[in-house]
């Protein structure tokens, strides 16, 4: 691989011996039987709980210095590890060993006229790239991921986490070894600064696909700079419509959990919209409701009315607020006058993550699902359920919001690729 102008010779070679190792590994995992890689996972889950007391003093050592330079509650959020957590990630390994594997599937295939057999088959990627923020489930998600599907990982977590991804990588990898798998199966890009990830990004030919995970500003630098093929994660600026048709309760109920349930992810609701129809019967509950459990309210003008007829503390809105993807207990609020207005906001704003509409109205269900065009699309459900676990996925590596390849959720078959295999008797082409 050449040296790419400016980056730090150090960090291409670094970048390069992992790709290396990794992709040897790959060619390993990826000929494994489903029973060899299921114990594998299976160990890796048990590993982890036994060493979850060095794993959650690592994280301690992380959240101490994210609250020394003022991280942020949210991403302090995303950045815990406790035992409960420790415990969750671990399951996340017994539910992945518990799914259909997905190499060696047969995507569709035929007998042609002249005798050959043709099977399209689903086969491993081969070395596949993360680089994320400061969530180290990630990190365990996509270990587990990616040896499910047949492929290596070569991890590059946020410097708030380096302490838990240490942890938790050593551990990984010393439960694949003690099975006699290759630990390179699971590497982490450590240290090396902005160097090391560009060097990942422009790894072209050792490494086969790259997948960004994380806040706007990092996906969008992955996704211009990489050469390597990136599948674009999404920034999660999701909305509720409150259609006129609603059911009421309903409604107070979605919009309540799609915001408060877990404000830091990227499927939590960030907008609010209200038909005009069910404004006054609707606002003033939802937005008292809303208030009391800590969101920053941004209204427009009949939303920010309803508020002060309810006695609700609000901020006026402006186009930023209607564009952002808070995460975190705020939240952007507007009253539309019809069905339209709702699809042209979303058309304006929207992330292409998920929105979901409240409705008894099967023709505005219908036309909300047609025109939205998003990874998923709610109906009468929080935007909470858009996960891969939720999905019956097990769990995942990502919410693709791109259109080629993998779109929403991605979980085992989207980490794989295909081939074509062609048996014949001797057959020659005229």
């Amino acid at each position: 691989m050449s040296v790419p102008s400016m980056i730090d010779p150090a960090a291409v070679a670094q970048v390069a011996e992992l790709a290396t190792a990794a992709r040897a590994a790959s060619r390993r995992v990826g000929l494994l039987s489903r029973a060899v890689k299921d114990a594998a996972l299976l160990a890796m889950a048990d590993a982890l709980e036994a060493a979850a007391a060095d794993i959650i003093a690592a994280n301690a050592e992380d959240l101490e210095r994210g609250r020394a330079s003022g991280m942020a509650q949210g991403l302090l959020d995303r950045l815990t590890l406790d035992a409960p957590r420790v415990a969750a990630v671990a399951q996340a390994l017994r539910d992945i060993a518990a799914l259909p594997d997905p190499v060696g599937e047969v995507v569709r295939g035929s007998t042609l006229a002249n005798g050959l057999q043709i099977r399209q088959v689903r086969v491993p990627m081969g070395v596949v790239g993360m680089i994320y923020e400061a969530r180290p489930n990630v990190t365990v998600d996509a270990a587990g991921l990616g040896l499910k599907s047949g492929n290596a990982v070569i991890l590059r977590g946020g410097s708030a986490a380096a302490s838990t991804n240490r942890a938790l990588v050593t551990v990984l990898r010393g439960a694949l070894e003690s099975r006699g798998l290759p630990g390179d199966a699971v590497c982490l890009l450590d240290g090396g600064g902005h160097d090391a990830v560009r060097a990942l990004m422009t790894a072209r030919g050792l490494v086969d696909l790259l997948i960004p995970r994380g806040g706007a500003s990092l996906i969008q630098t992955v996704v211009t700079e990489s050469t390597v093929p990136v599948i674009e994660t999404g920034v999660g600026n999701c909305h509720v419509y409150v259609d006129a048709s609603a059911d009421l309760d309903k409604a107070l109920a979605i919009a309540v959990n799609a915001k408060t349930h877990r404000p830091s992810v990227c499927n939590a609701a960030e907008s609010l919209l209200v038909h005009e129809a069910v404004a006054a019967d609707f606002l003033p509950k939802v937005l008292a409701e809303l208030s009391a459990a800590g969101v920053v309210l941004h209204t427009d003008e009949a939303s920010g009315a309803a508020a002060e007829g309810a006695g609700v503390p609000h901020e006026v809105a402006t186009e930023e607020d209607y564009a952002t993807e808070y995460l975190a207990l705020e939240m952007s609020v507007r009253v539309v006058p019809d069905l339209d207005a709702a699809l042209e906001h979303i058309r304006t704003y929207g992330s292409g993550h998920t929105e979901a509409i409240v409705t008894e109205d099967r023709a505005a269900a219908r036309r909300f699902t047609g025109e939205v065009d998003a990874a998923a699309v709610m109906v009468n459900a929080s935007t909470r359920f858009t996960d891969g676990g939720e999905f019956g996925f097990g769990a995942e590596i990502g919410i693709s919001t791109q259109k080629l390849h993998a779109r929403g959720p991605m979980a085992l078959p989207e980490l794989t690729t295909t081939k074509w295999v062609v048996e014949g008797d001797g057959q020659v082409r005229a």
